[in-house]
């Protein structure tokens, strides 16, 4: 809708990223020129050919793509005061694991992008902050470039967050190293406390019988987890929520998140629920982690969305929130404001729920506000 309305203002439309990479012909149809995969060398050519007059209409990311050698973001082109921070950097893209859910092996592959550890080192020393964010998907993809990292880390006097997987849990040098480097939080993909469900969505590098244990190693270790599930996957019945609503309760997990299964287009689950004739619309405004967009297997759409829900209003009751404040450690204020966030998240996830799940079984498709 954004591109029909800028091509009747007679703008030219660039479209890029995640989806367009997914689904370039799609996207092809709305927009002048699309970039494919990552973009910091095409879209810097795609400019000049513009310049020039000769836009073509597709830049693909490179086969000798890399993170090295790039600029650093000027920051102070940017108005800090629009911004919660300005301290968030990336070290490295993508992540060895292929889980059938996920966006980012089908988008861009397994292969982990990385930039020199010193780059890092330099970018963080420029903004200046103590209180950084990495948004990389798996900082632990790779060991040996996390440890370079990590020590690098040591003399700065940085506290960070970031994403890792629970396979951290199996390596406890490398919690004393994250933890001597400032780590003071983790968001970790936990994704289902049942083997059989992980396995029904290839991430069987996941072990439900360790994650209490992780959750302990890293509290001890002063790092807080947002551990984020997901509800819809072929084992789960109706009895999923609940339990693992107490997990979470139980192992104090410091900010839990819940999402639906969502079958993005392009990944292997949307392949597979297609040829299963479980894909319920193909509405993409959707498909956002919080709409029931395919049949599960062993409950109805409405007990899916639902129990998302309960599971919602579950951990961030109020019982649960001052519980999980007692381990704060010196971040209540922090946790306090995202617990309350998401308390109040989880009682409005009603007003977000657009589809009349009834008329689904009669007409064949959701019927969406």
């Amino acid at each position: 809708e954004l591109a029909a309305e800028f091509r009747r203002r007679g703008k030219v439309v660039v479209l890029g990223g995640p989806h367009v990479t997914l689904l370039p012909d799609e996207a092809q149809q709305h927009a002048d020129a699309i970039c494919v995969g990552y973009a910091e060398e095409s879209w810097p050519q795609l400019l000049r050919d513009f310049a020039h007059g000769e836009m073509k209409p597709r830049y693909d990311q490179g086969t000798d793509f890399q993170l090295t050698n790039l600029p650093f973001a000027r920051r102070d082109l940017l108005d800090g005061r629009n911004y919660l921070t300005q301290a968030v950097f990336e070290a490295t893209r993508a992540c060895a694991h292929n889980c059938e859910f996920c966006v980012a092996p089908s988008a861009w592959g397994r292969k982990q992008f990385q930039k020199p550890v010193a780059h890092v080192v330099e970018d963080i020393r420029r903004v200046g902050s103590r209180k950084i964010l990495f948004i990389d998907l798996n900082l632990v993809s790779d060991p040996a470039y996390a440890r370079e990292l990590f020590t690098a880390l040591i003399p700065l006097k940085v506290r960070w967050f970031g994403l890792s997987t629970s396979l951290i849990g199996r390596d406890p040098a490398m919690m004393d190293l994250m933890a001597q480097s400032g780590c003071t939080g983790l968001l970790i993909g936990f994704e289902s406390i049942s083997r059989a469900g992980l396995s029904t969505i290839d991430k069987r590098f996941n072990d439900p019988q360790l994650y209490a244990e992780l959750v302990r190693d890293l509290h001890r270790r002063g790092i807080t987890i947002q551990g984020c599930f997901v509800f819809g996957n072929d084992a789960d019945t109706e009895e999923t929520f609940d339990t693992t609503a107490d997990f979470v309760i139980r192992t104090q997990i410091d900010l839990p998140r819940f999402a639906i299964l969502t079958p993005f287009p392009g990944t292997p689950i949307h392949t597979r629920f297609e040829r299963e004739g479980r894909i319920l619309t193909r509405d993409w405004e959707l498909y956002d982690g919080q709409h029931v967009v395919f049949r599960p297997k062993q409950m109805t759409p409405e007990a899916l969305l639902a129990g998302h829900e309960r599971a919602w209003k579950a951990v961030y009751g109020w019982k649960p929130i001052l519980n999980r404040l007692r381990h704060a450690r010196g971040q209540i204020p922090l946790s306090l404001a995202a617990n309350l966030g998401y308390r109040f998240y989880a009682h409005h996830l009603h007003t977000h729920y657009t589809c009349d799940w009834p008329q689904v079984a009669d007409q064949g498709e959701p019927i969406c506000a």
